[in-house]
């Protein structure tokens, strides 16, 4: 398993162009301040807190943040994810990034890690969940999976957590 964050420029300068033209979709502007919350979450390790975000050094303001998150939210640019801790964690959309990914929580701390699976494997889980949305005549468009358990930190057995 790999960590699948973007990195590279060209993939962050394409990455602002979609989530301009997903907003322009619906009538709403690509501002300085949904572009830093974008750009934040483009350079932290995994999905991020409200604090993680307003902590990232781009000039946030905790009351924009949040309303611009609903507005990133609700065009498809920012995907929100909860864990067992209630703190709403944010991260970019496989539409936004291009990279498909799945989810280790952390059910004690709430510590969220991406990761990706071998070909092979994503291929076998694509096949068995299209069958089973096809046995209840259900077209599924994409899938998410997340492993709910305890990470090394809170497992108190091999150390701190690790984000990848």
């Amino acid at each position: 398993m790999t960590n699948p964050r973007p990195t590279t420029q060209l993939i962050a300068s394409n990455v602002h162009q979609l989530a301009a033209t997903k907003l322009a979709a619906v009538g709403q502007r690509y501002t300085a301040n949904r572009r830093a919350v974008v750009e934040a979450l483009l350079i932290l390790p995994g999905p991020a807190t409200i604090a993680e975000l307003l902590n990232a050094g781009q000039g946030l303001a905790q009351s924009s943040t949040y309303r611009n998150l609903v507005v990133l939210e609700e065009v498809g640019v920012v995907h929100r994810i909860v864990t067992s801790d209630d703190h709403g964690r944010f991260e970019l959309t496989e539409a936004i990034t291009g990279q498909h990914h799945h989810h280790l929580i952390c059910e004690q701390c709430g510590i969220i890690i991406d990761v990706t699976l071998d070909a092979t494997v994503e291929a076998a889980l694509e096949r068995s969940l299209a069958q089973g949305a096809a046995n209840h005549r259900f077209r599924g468009l994409h899938h998410r999976v997340d492993l709910l358990g305890v990470c090394r930190g809170c497992d108190g057995r091999a150390g701190p957590p690790v984000r990848q």
